[in-house]
């Protein structure tokens, strides 16, 4: 049986592919600072999975501690989600920004290379594109990140194509997503942000639960169907299993760096959202018009062309789906995991 050691496994994204990769029949070690998620996601995974993951609370930094982790889990494949992801905190904190997430993946690689693994799933962002020039977004479109959040994701790109390129027994999955929405349909693990969210459907869930009063909804003039802006929101659960598939390929595709956008290759707008929120959860999710902000594109959403052919993969659920299970999560948990039985 493969083992298969998962940096931020007990984050949103993490935690939901430990699932599949369990449910898959891999050993699954977390390693995990714990700054910015719980171990109670952990212990829900290992509940929904019927077997628990390993957890070793480490920074990723520590370069010690993490080739402790990697000799006594012997793992034969990483996938790395560790690091920092908010936009405003990047750029209000470039700096800490580049030193954590960019010395984060430099200490990984370094340690895999010691440890003989080479085979690395890599969570990137389609933030690494900025506004793009044409939709639907390909792999071959410009790179031009807007914020140092996104600046990061595409230097630890390059890090890594450019060991592969040195080793050619390395091979690598650039896995850049575009909009995660959903929890797992259990409702036992989902996206517990740390302060006020960053992202459009846990704000709408916290407004659902009562945690606050209304959404803001930032422009309604943007040259849309609608007005509003339009994204590529793709369920957790889908972005789990593209992890899975692009694990499975990295068996037969030593000497490769390949990128590949994870989406649903359609746009929804803000009010179409809150409309498929408001279906879901049975509630009204009062929301008020702000002007614009700044950096916000009007649309974007994703060519997934490439992981189909290549990964055999394609997003099968639906927004419907997101907005159910999110609130599945959030209902039962209106405090995140603080208000969890499991810790």
């Amino acid at each position: 049986m493969a083992s298969v050691l998962v940096t931020g496994g007990a984050g949103y994204i993490g935690s939901h592919t430990c699932v599949a990769l369990l449910g898959a029949g891999y050993e699954v070690a977390v390693l995990d600072s714990l700054a910015n998620s719980s171990a109670a996601a952990v212990d829900a995974v290992g509940e929904i999975a019927g077997r628990h993951p390993r957890l070793d609370v480490v920074d990723c930094r520590d370069e010690s501690a993490v080739e402790k982790v990697f000799a006594e889990v012997r793992p034969d494949a990483v996938l790395h989600f560790a690091g920092l992801k908010s936009v405003p905190e990047s750029v209000a904190d470039p700096i800490g920004y580049y030193r954590h997430n960019l010395e984060s993946a430099a200490v990984l690689l370094a340690v895999m290379q010691r440890c003989g693994v080479r085979r690395i799933v890599f969570s990137s962002s389609a933030t690494v594109y900025g506004e793009p020039d044409l939709l639907p977004v390909a792999e071959t479109a410009a790179t031009r990140p807007a914020n140092p959040y996104g600046s990061t994701k595409l230097m630890i790109e390059q890090m890594i194509a450019d060991v592969v390129r040195a080793d050619p027994r390395w091979s690598a999955a650039l896995l850049r997503y575009f909009n995660p929405a959903g929890a797992h349909p259990s409702g036992l693990i989902g996206e517990d942000p740390d302060g006020v969210p960053g992202n459009l459907m846990p704000f709408l869930l916290q407004v659902a639960v009562g945690r606050r009063p209304e959404v803001p909804l930032y422009g309604t003039d943007y040259p849309t169907p609608d007005g509003t802006a339009l994204r590529d929101y793709i369920h957790v659960m889908d972005l789990a299993d593209g992890h899975l598939a692009a694990l499975e390929h990295l068996e037969s595709s030593p000497g490769q760096a390949q990128s590949y956008n994870l989406g649903t290759g359609r746009g929804a707008s803000v009010l179409e959202v809150i409309a498929a929120m408001q279906e879901a959860t049975g509630r009204p999710v009062p929301h008020k018009e702000h002007d614009r902000r700044p950096g916000d594109v009007p649309e974007l959403w994703a060519d997934p062309g490439k992981a189909r052919r290549e990964l055999g993969w394609s997003a099968v659920r639906s927004l419907g789906d997101m907005c159910r299970d999110g609130w599945a999560w959030q209902s039962a948990h209106p405090q995140g995991y603080r208000s969890s039985s499991l810790g």
